[in-house]
């Protein structure tokens, strides 16, 4: 209890400093415009430029659940948040370098190929059954 306390007490900055940040993002952002661009008659366009911006993005999963929620309240649609929230837990555009570095440039093209194709079966899948 003391070593996760301590470890809360840590990470507590830096929780509320993304919460606000994702609640600032969210009122400069009306929901028409989310629900447009997220959640547009053309599925296949928006769930590749989401899938696209969380292959980029780098986000902590516990931040991303919510922020997800937040967009598909806003208007976003299912499918298109699960390829957004996939591809930014599963695919790493920005660690590549590292991963690179460790694991060898052909096994890092690989997993995070592979990955972005499971990502968009996983959206397509989640989009079908909700």
């Amino acid at each position: 209890m003391k070593k996760s306390k301590g470890m809360m007490k840590n990470m507590i900055g830096e929780i509320i400093a993304i919460i606000l940040l994702i609640g600032l993002v969210l009122s400069f952002i009306p929901p028409e415009v989310i629900k447009n661009y997220l959640g547009g008659s053309n599925a296949s366009f928006t769930v590749i430029i989401a899938a696209l911006a969380g292959s980029i993005t780098l986000i902590p999963a516990f931040v991303a659940f919510p922020l997800v929620g937040s967009l598909v309240d806003a208007g976003a649609s299912m499918i298109t948040a699960v390829a957004f929230l996939t591809t930014l837990t599963m695919v790493g555009i920005v660690t590549f370098p590292l991963e690179k570095k460790k694991f060898g440039f052909k096994f890092a093209v690989l997993r995070n190929s592979l990955s972005f194709v499971f990502a968009i079966g996983i959206a397509l899948v989640m989009g079908v059954i909700l």
